[in-house]
């Protein structure tokens, strides 16, 4: 389907508590975050699974977003669950419970109108998981894969075999050196490239991300200004971001640029509630605030 994305990931029912606040149930996942502003500009696929406790408030946004909620799964039994705990400075995070109720077992079943999309997100889900959507999927003209430190440490096998058939990764400086044992991000990066994507973008929280390919490094800056109350989703965000851009043709400059300006307003509230509320004239500012920023390494 013509500018279409999917989206594989979780949907979750999240606690979120930060240092000033705390907010119980409120809906999460890397599907989720990556769905609004990737829905608000092309045609997306969600592939998940949710159970029969999952909100009505919650299936009203996947079906203002969704351009079919043909593969989300809904079964008998518990959505997943996560909550977690921030600390004061941000930069550290502690998981107080995971329940992974329905999505335990949950095997992603996608109809040929989403394997036929333009691009494919493969959001934070086991690489097992990834790989059974890619071998549903195996024509997407790009794929673009997320990871982190747990798939790392348990299921590293399995996502070098996702990277062979990824263009684009995302992966944040931590899960870089983790990935590699390299400590210079430089380094990291050019052995993440020999392990099959074409571009890998390390992002770096509140000092951007750094676009790697084997030609070039480009620095693209963080929104200035921005005031964290939850910082939950805001990669996933980026990258729901990033991939419509790529979807509707723009620069992969241009998309980062676009994800950064959608991750910025992400973690201004709870949850997904401002990027709900996100304006198309905001983020255009937004990311001219990144673009006039934007050099090489």
């Amino acid at each position: 389907m013509h500018n279409s994305l999917l989206i594989a990931g979780s949907i979750a029912i999240d606690l979120i508590e930060t240092p000033q606040d705390k907010r119980n149930a409120i809906l999460g996942g890397s599907i989720t975050h990556a769905l609004i502003p990737s829905g608000k500009r092309v045609s997306v696929f969600p592939v998940g699974i949710i159970g029969s406790d999952f909100p009505d408030e919650g299936m009203d946004i996947y079906n203002s977003y969704s351009e079919s909620l043909e593969n989300i799964q809904q079964v008998v039994g518990q959505t997943f669950r996560w909550g977690g705990r921030y600390h004061e400075n941000w930069d550290k995070r502690d998981t107080l419970f995971t329940e992974l109720g329905v999505f335990e077992d949950y095997q992603p079943v996608i109809s040929k109108s989403a394997c036929d999309a333009d691009v494919i997100f493969l959001a934070n889900i086991h690489p097992a998981l990834q790989l059974s959507v890619l071998k549903q999927c195996s024509k997407a003209q790009t794929v673009i894969t997320d990871s982190m430190n747990l798939w790392i440490d348990i299921a590293k096998d399995e996502l070098l075999t996702v990277l062979q058939q990824t263009n684009i990764l995302l992966i944040n400086e931590e899960e870089a050196q983790q990935l590699t044992s390299q400590k210079n991000l430089n380094k990291a990066a050019s052995h993440m490239l020999e392990l099959g994507p074409d571009t890998v973008i390390i992002k770096k929280g509140s000092r951007g991300s750094a676009i790697f390919t084997t030609e070039d490094c480009t620095c693209i800056p963080a929104v200035s200004g921005v005031s964290v109350v939850d910082p939950t989703g805001a990669g996933d965000t980026f990258g729901g971001g990033m991939a419509a851009s790529l979807v509707l043709g723009e620069s992969l400059v241009n998309a980062v640029s676009d994800g950064t300006a959608w991750a910025s307003t992400c973690v201004e509230g709870f949850g997904i509630a401002n990027t709900l509320l996100a304006k198309r004239e905001e983020i255009n500012q937004r990311k001219r605030n990144v673009l006039s920023g934007v050099s090489t390494c």
